[in-house]
């Protein structure tokens, strides 16, 4: 029940009380010492005439809460004026009556009070603290009124919370979309920048194995060379090549080609007395360009080495019927160069065929300048004298390593291509020769 109904049945149970004990014989004198009362509870369609209940209105019905609230505060001010007089008369009875309640017992021995405090008050005893005035008693139904509007704008509060909570799974659906979402998208990144690196890791180790595949297989030629063992010289490299003749004929060739290369060194060792020029000591020819690499001293001309067709003047003298030891390095870098005559670098430039990578697959010739691969020699561009030690490296060499083989204290056969009796065939009438040791060459200088 609602407070304001148990109000009503609370003042309908004591009015009738009091109309019982006005209208009975011992209403008007004292009770008797020791006398007992019996409390009986009245239901609510049992309440005296002298005290009318309004009606109550029924739970569920078809207003809403709010007017059935207007209709009860309605009635109950109708009723409280109609009582108004009564009330006032019978002070004094239901302060007597108060009494007398305090002594009843029931019959199962629980005070009467207290079975009210369960009924109605659930714990609080109004048998003695109703309100004196009505205009109290107006005053308290419409605060529980208030009470009752507030807790019902609690509750449509909660309602609304509630739905606006009903619709966050919805709202945290889409974000946790968005967000799975996204960290696919960075999955799918990631992945992508595995896949790559992946690839490169993959095209360096196939880059690496085909270099040390490379290596393995020059070493295993070396090795193969050496175990022919079908040179007439005491070492394969201890011969020399004789170009005795000024021809278009006489000529030596390097079995082996040269690979792609960024930068090379090339070294060896020359006698000649020639003039005018010493001709041609070697030239390297691919297809599409005869003079790839050449070295010559032409007539009156300095030596030149070429590159490309592209030309440097060498500050080399060699053309005093002695042995020197010439060294050329280059490398596609800007066209660096240095020319070192008998371990002494007497000259440097740049801008000689820079980034131009040397092609692979060429005819590499000794004593004649070609003008078709491998051919075509002119007479007054050969070389006249002997050569030896004649190595190829893909490198620039440091220039104390060209200082030791040009002095004889190391013997640094070149790694692209190294000077072997095997590797060396001669045309022509050209000749091999056991050469002077590398101390005899240099009492020569």
């Amino acid at each position: 029940r609602s407070p304001a109904g148990m109000l009503l049945v609370a003042a309908g149970l004591l009015l009738a009380v009091a109309a019982g004990g006005r209208g009975s014989p011992a209403g008007d004198q004292e009770s008797p010492p020791g006398s007992r009362f019996v409390c009986t509870s009245l239901p609510l369609d049992a309440a005296g005439t002298g005290c009318p209940l309004p009606p109550v209105p029924m739970q569920g019905g078809a207003l809403p809460p709010e007017e059935e609230l207007k209709a009860t505060v309605l009635q109950l001010r109708e009723t409280v004026l109609q009582q108004k007089e009564t009330i006032g008369s019978q002070r004094e009875a239901i302060r007597e009556l108060t009494g007398k309640l305090s002594r009843c017992e029931g019959t199962d021995g629980k005070s009467a009070a207290g079975a009210w405090k369960n009924e109605v008050g659930k714990g609080k005893d109004t048998m003695g603290d109703l309100p004196r005035d009505p205009a109290q008693v107006i005053d308290q139904l419409s605060r529980t009124m208030q009470t009752l509007k507030d807790r019902l704008e609690s509750l449509e509060h909660q309602l609304r919370a509630n739905v606006s909570y009903a619709a966050l799974p919805s709202d945290l659906r889409e974000m946790l979309q968005r967000r799975l979402g996204d960290l696919e998208r960075q999955l799918l990144s990631k992945v992508a920048e595995l896949e790559d690196e992946k690839s490169l890791l993959h095209n360096e180790t196939s880059a690496h194995r085909q270099k040390t595949e490379t290596a393995l297989n020059a070493l295993l030629e070396r090795v193969s060379e050496l175990e022919k063992g079908n040179s007439a010289f005491k070492s394969p490299d201890e011969f020399k090549v004789s170009l005795p003749l000024r021809t278009n004929y006489l000529y030596g060739k390097i079995k082996k080609t040269l690979p792609e290369l960024y930068a090379f060194t090339v070294c060896l060792w020359l006698r000649s007395s020639a003039s005018p020029g010493i001709g041609t000591p070697f030239s390297y020819a691919v297809p599409g360009q005869a003079n790839e690499i050449v070295l010559i001293e032409w007539g009156n001309n300095p030596i030149e080495l070429l590159i490309n067709d592209k030309v440097a003047q060498l500050p080399l003298f060699i053309s005093d019927g002695k042995w020197h030891h010439i060294c050329i390095t280059w490398t596609t870098r800007d066209g660096m160069w240095e020319a070192f005559q008998d371990g002494e670098k007497l000259g440097t430039g740049e801008n000689l065929a820079p980034w131009h990578p040397i092609k692979p697959g060429g005819v590499l010739i000794l004593g004649q300048e070609q003008d078709t691969v491998g051919g075509r020699f002119d007479a007054t561009q050969a070389f006249v004298g002997e050569m030896s030690q004649f190595n190829i490296w893909d490198r620039v060499l440091k220039a104390e390593d060209i200082m030791n083989i040009a002095n004889c204290s190391i013997n640094m056969p070149g790694n692209i291509i190294p000077w072997v009796d095997n590797n060396v065939d001669v045309f022509g009438g050209a000749t091999k020769w056991p050469v002077e040791t590398c101390e005899e060459r240099l009492l020569d200088l």
